[in-house]
């Protein structure tokens, strides 16, 4: 890989206990990632049922995606190992301190993987087993090994494989999709590109050294805040068809406009403040998770 260089690891890193191997394990699925990705399954679950699912599908439903999910991270640990070494984000990672042997990582990300799909068609229904392993395979082959050192569109057409969770969940509960959780399913993948451009602002010596084309290494700080404003208007649009095609009520209306005001008023502040791009970040995970969380009230209550 262009502009990766290796890292000389402190033989002391690499853990000798159960617990610091079970540990960097863990790590290799990257747990705060899969957070975000389940805090959007459960309402797309509620939605679809108009009340709560069932204790038992719901949790059946996390722990299938839960696997399918850090089954990809693994995988993705496994390939990005040699620019992960030189980026100070993420210099901490297992597989950049040498702390699992690719090949164990490798193989623990497949039996995830396969795993998860085993068990999201014994407990939920083959369609939301098989969006589950088709968002993996996305996120693995398309994202991962293509468009993430090739295109600065990589976290664009990349985010379709975080936004699938809401299919599984749909899926799950209703054996089906319709139009609702695909306006959902849009949501997150507009949702994606500003969220993930404002860290790679933060964080774009750290790209340029490892030679991943993100936006703001390729066209600069101004042309991604531009984007950023750009895809921002879409998603807040985009929040509102959810209002006519997932029968939502006025509450989630009111929910949806002031989130996305705050989130709009954010994207345009970074045309003067770029120095807030993080503050941007940490306001984008909110968004979502408040957004999703009127979407359950509504689903439950309304």
């Amino acid at each position: 890989m262009t502009g990766a260089r290796a890292t000389i690891i402190d033989p002391r890193a690499v853990p000798t206990t159960v617990t610091a191997k079970v540990g960097a394990y863990i790590a290799l699925t990257k747990p705060r990632i899969i957070e975000l990705l389940l805090v959007t399954t459960v309402p797309a679950m509620i939605l679809a049922e108009r009340s709560w699912p069932g204790t038992w599908l719901v949790l059946a439903t996390l722990v299938g995606g839960t696997m399918s999910a850090g089954g990809a991270n693994a995988i993705n640990n496994v390939v990005d190992r040699d620019i992960d070494q030189v980026m100070r984000r993420t210099a901490h990672r297992p597989m950049a301190t040498h702390k699992v042997p690719p090949r164990s990582a490798l193989l623990f990300g497949i039996l995830l993987g396969a795993g998860g799909f085993a068990w999201l068609w014994v407990t939920t229904n083959l369609l939301a087993a098989v969006l589950s392993a088709g968002a993996l395979l996305f996120y693995v082959f398309v994202y991962t090994l293509w468009l993430k050192r090739l295109s600065s569109q990589n976290i664009v057409i990349g985010g379709a494989a975080g936004a699938a969770p809401v299919l599984v969940g749909w899926a799950a509960v209703t054996g089906s999709l319709s139009v609702a959780p695909w306006v959902m399913f849009a949501i997150i993948f507009f949702w994606t590109p500003p969220h993930f451009w404002a860290l790679s602002i933060r964080y774009r010596d750290d790209y340029e050294r490892a030679g991943i084309p993100m936006l703001p290494v390729v066209m600069g700080e101004e042309a991604t805040v531009n984007n950023i404003v750009l895809y921002s208007l879409q998603l807040v649009a985009l929040t509102l068809v959810l209002l006519p095609t997932g029968d939502m009520s006025l509450f989630y209306l009111g929910a949806a406009l002031i989130l996305g005001a705050g989130f709009l008023w954010g994207a345009w502040r970074l045309r003067s403040r770029i120095d807030e791009a993080m503050r941007f970040f940490g306001y984008s995970n909110v968004y979502l998770t408040l957004l999703f969380g009127a979407i359950a009230i509504d689903g439950l209550f309304l």
